[in-house]
């Protein structure tokens, strides 16, 4: 327990520092990805927790906040909000590694922060994951209804592209790319993640403690 709960803490300490350094950033006026001029910072705020990986990390925050406090915490709501933050994170660790990163040019503050949102942060919510549960705690349920956000946050952010002109990823503008391929990418996360859910469930399965060790 007392090892569990010193892996949540850093995880939840690393998470919050990189969501308030983006924010900060944010707020400063600093670039993200590809934009070449600074809109006001109502628009800026908007847009920055409409970012899968903005998101993403404030799951794994709340998720490993919620286990620091109870180790073994379980529920329905709880199965499901782990599930999303373990699989979302790993979905912004692999999509910024294999599309986002050829993209971007940081420095400094920019390249800290991107680092720890979208590497440092997936690693630590895997490993802690892998090595500290709590497990079991994926099922079929759980993973149905863990493809609720996903599903929603593509679809506001295809409603806010269509009123703003303004897409998070190059790989859902709509404006660019058209609906077809747009929707055809949100397939291929989709089912990325459904892989992600089934991977988690046969860990849970496999790494789950015997009634032998864990009466």
């Amino acid at each position: 327990m007392r090892a569990a709960r010193v892996w949540h803490a850093v995880t939840f300490v690393v998470a919050a520092a990189a969501l308030v350094l983006q924010t900060v950033l944010v707020i400063t006026g600093s670039a993200v990805l590809d934009e070449t001029a600074v809109p006001p910072l109502g628009t800026r705020l908007l847009r920055l927790v409409g970012y899968f990986t903005i998101q993403s990390n404030v799951l794994v925050a709340v998720v490993s906040w919620l286990l620091l406090r109870d180790p073994g915490r379980d529920g329905r709501g709880f199965r499901v909000l782990r599930l999303d933050a373990v699989a979302a994170i790993t979905v912004t660790g692999l999509v910024h590694l294999v599309l986002l990163r050829p993209l971007l040019d940081l420095e400094g503050a920019d390249a800290v922060a991107d680092a720890l949102l979208h590497v440092v942060v997936p690693l630590l919510a895997v490993v802690t994951f892998l090595v500290h549960g709590p497990r079991p705690r994926v099922d079929l349920r759980t993973a149905a209804l863990a493809l609720v956000w996903p599903l929603l946050w593509l679809a506001y952010t295809l409603a806010m592209g269509a009123a703003t002109g303004f897409y998070p990823y190059p790989f859902v503008d709509a404006a660019a790319l058209g609906y077809p391929q747009v929707l055809l990418n949100g397939l291929g996360v989709a089912v990325l993640l459904v892989t992600l859910f089934a991977l988690a469930g046969l860990v849970d399965r496999r790494l789950a403690p015997r009634p032998a060790e864990s009466g």
